[in-house]
């Protein structure tokens, strides 16, 4: 073989070489490339995730905000609305009360009033004994009537005639006046009688402001419907 020959065949080799050479560097990119591409993915959807699970924790924030504000207020408006209520009652209890201051004004539709609240408590006690109270205005008036309303309750509660001793000492508040009617601290009595055992431990009151006062307790559900539609 001789100079050339052996000079071709180095050639050869040499290309081959450097063909192998080229396809391995090629090889080498490509793959390189991939695993780049790769990491580059993955990077990138786990920031995505990142900003996402931010996102949703920002956003449930502000739901949260939004559901204690909407609560917040809603609690809000309900106190308002259910002081409006309390206002209206209150408003028509007050102006319930001073018509009240009236009742007495007529003698005689009164004083027939006073001895049906008499019989009436008399029915409830059932005692044999008992001490009434009133207004010291009205003393006369029970006084009048006392034989009246004790023969009905005898007759009524089949029962003899009771003891029925009008306190002379200890009167109820007199009647209130116009501008402090509606002053819960301020005592008054607009009419009516208390009658208590001898012994004092059963009690009834029957005056015209607790009777109002009982009125509106079992009455409130209709008044607030009528009133208010609830």
């Amino acid at each position: 073989m001789n100079d050339s020959d052996v000079s071709q065949q180095i050639q050869q080799m040499v290309r081959f070489i450097r063909q192998e050479a080229e396809e391995k560097a090629n090889e080498i990119s490509i793959s390189s490339e991939e695993e780049f591409n790769i990491e580059k993915l993955q990077l990138v959807e786990g920031e995505k995730r990142k900003i996402k699970q931010e996102y949703d924790r920002k956003l449930k924030q502000v739901d949260i905000r939004k559901r204690i504000e909407y609560s917040t207020q809603l609690n809000a408006s309900r106190l308002k609305y259910l002081q409006a209520q309390d206002d209206v009652v209150n408003c028509m209890k007050e102006t319930a009360a001073k018509e009240l201051i009236r009742v007495s004004s007529d003698k005689n539709a009164y004083k027939k009033l006073l001895r049906g609240l008499i019989v009436q408590s008399l029915l409830k006690l059932k005692e044999p004994s008992v001490l009434l109270r009133c207004r010291e205005m009205d003393k006369k008036t029970v006084e009048s009537i006392i034989e009246e309303a004790k023969r009905e309750y005898a007759d009524k509660a089949k029962v003899q005639v009771p003891k029925v001793t009008i306190d002379a000492k200890v009167f109820l508040p007199p009647p209130p006046n116009p501008k402090t009617a509606s002053d819960s601290h301020h005592l008054s009595c607009s009419g009516g009688v208390v009658l208590a055992s001898q012994d004092g431990k059963i009690v009834c009151e029957n005056t015209l402001d607790a009777r109002l006062d009982v009125a509106f307790r079992q009455k409130l559900p209709q008044i607030r419907k009528h009133l208010l539609g609830t």
